[in-house]
């Protein structure tokens, strides 16, 4: 008998690249889905594989393209979304049309909808994007906490973001004191700003696993669609009634940060992440193990099953 999807019917807009492959759209959609959503799909881009190949053939789409398959689910009634989740944009006009598509979702259903931005721009240094896209983002450098602090600030109070959540950092004072020598460590900041445009920032700390991976944004931006819903439909009956048809799912100025929805989902979100990840390492492991004998072993994969709840000390949530 399968369980009950943790949220409530949800339809959900997914806005972002296509390739072949386990990442971008097709990972994004599969992880929403198998929550239980009803998730329609619309590709900023349709690439034969991934870039990371160093050859590939496809076509990104222009500003009319995108506009031109919304007014098609327009036009056949599908356009009833609840949540919008978008990644990879590839120009300044083309995340113009993904802007027009939320607006006009938002203007709808005022409180009620919900956007999820995940400014897919690049890694390590490295440009996903064209340039036109991250002007306002080079104005920001973050090296320590402090300087992470006043770009939460800059984003709540001048652009009137009400939700931020900051991936992947690795800061100089990132080390964990549990573990035998200082094992490195990641941080996830996050923030829901008050009325006044204020910060409430929380941070989450997880052990640094020594592999690469990817696809892991994809998987973390759709996991939070999921988990946010989920954290205010559960407050929205308990602590904080009808949250989720306040504006911007914003708690009120008494909610501190550690109890905000957004900090729920995310510590979540990572505790289901790092359990995945962790199995993946040590299989990879056991694959590099066998190739340094000599011993060739066809690679099959299969399907790790996740696990959707934060094991015993897989993140820590502190202010």
């Amino acid at each position: 008998m399968s369980a009950e999807p943790p949220v409530p019917e949800t339809r959900v807009l997914a806005i972002a690249s296509h390739a072949n492959g386990f990442e971008r759209s097709f990972l994004a959609t599969f992880t929403m889905q198998s929550l239980g959503c009803d998730v329609a799909a619309l590709n900023t881009v349709d690439f034969s594989n991934h870039t990371g190949y160093g050859q590939w053939t496809g076509t990104r789409s222009t500003p009319e393209h995108i506009l031109d398959l919304w007014s098609g689910l327009k036009q056949s009634f599908l356009d009833d979304f609840d949540m919008m989740l978008s990644g990879y944009v590839p120009g300044a006009e083309a995340l113009g049309a993904v802007g027009r598509i939320a607006e006009e979702l938002k203007s709808r259903a005022e409180g009620r909808f919900f956007w999820v931005l995940d400014p897919v721009m690049g890694d390590n240094g490295n440009l996903y994007v064209g340039g036109d896209v991250v002007p306002v983002y080079r104005e920001v450098k973050i090296t320590d906490m402090l300087s992470l602090g006043k770009a939460i600030e800059v984003l709540h109070s001048r652009y009137g973001v009400p939700h931020i959540v900051i991936t992947s950092l690795s800061l100089p004072d990132d080390t964990d004191p549990d573990t035998p020598g200082n094992k490195k460590t990641l941080s996830v900041v996050g923030s829901s700003m008050t009325s006044t445009k204020q910060p409430r920032a929380f941070k989450i700390s997880f052990p640094a696993i020594d592999c690469y991976f990817s696809g892991t944004g994809d998987m973390f931006a759709a996991l939070m669609v999921v988990r946010m819903r989920e954290a205010v439909c559960d407050a929205s009956t308990s602590t904080e009634p009808g949250l989720d048809t306040r504006r911007s799912w914003l708690s009120e100025d008494g909610v501190g940060a550690l109890e905000l929805p957004l900090a729920r989902a995310a510590e979540r979100v990572l505790g289901s992440m790092h359990e995945v990840l962790a199995k993946t390492a040590e299989g990879l492991e056991g694959r590099l193990e066998q190739m340094a004998t000599g011993v060739c072993i066809p690679i099959r994969p299969r399907l790790i099953p996740f696990v959707f709840c934060a094991p015993p000390g897989a993140g820590r949530a502190s202010r």
